[in-house]
């Protein structure tokens, strides 16, 4: 088995499929371009360029942590501490990740997370 398993992981459908687990500060946001990338080049004789494809990044202004949480889950929902050796019991994969601005600015200058990815190969 080849693909993504993670349903939208760049955000290109708003939130669909994400579930929120926490919501602090002024929340989650979908942006067109991570970072402050944009949409299109300041000169405009420049009709296609290239952008880099980011994990995660932050703001030059601001600083921002990151955390990142992948488990193994039973049909129970509850953990298994390990990624070998799982087993036919395996049903779930919870991915889970965020982050907060160093300066606890009010608005989205934190994280940004884009191109997730969970694959199984087979």
């Amino acid at each position: 088995m080849h693909g993504n398993l993670l349903k939208n992981p760049n955000a290109d459908e708003d939130l669909e499929h994400w579930e929120v687990t926490e919501n602090g500060g002024d929340g989650w946001k979908a942006e067109n371009m991570p970072g402050d990338c944009g949409e299109s080049h300041s000169d405009e004789s420049i009709t296609k360029y290239f952008a880099t494809s980011f994990e995660y990044s932050c703001r030059a202004d601001c600083g921002a942590s990151y955390t990142l949480t992948v488990s193994l889950l039973d049909e129970n929902h509850e953990t298994s501490h390990t990624f070998v050796d799982y087993g036919p019991g395996l049903r779930f994969i919870s991915f889970e990740h965020g982050g907060q601005d160093t300066k606890y600015w009010q608005g989205w200058f934190g994280i940004r997370v884009t191109g997730s990815s969970v694959t199984i190969d087979i």
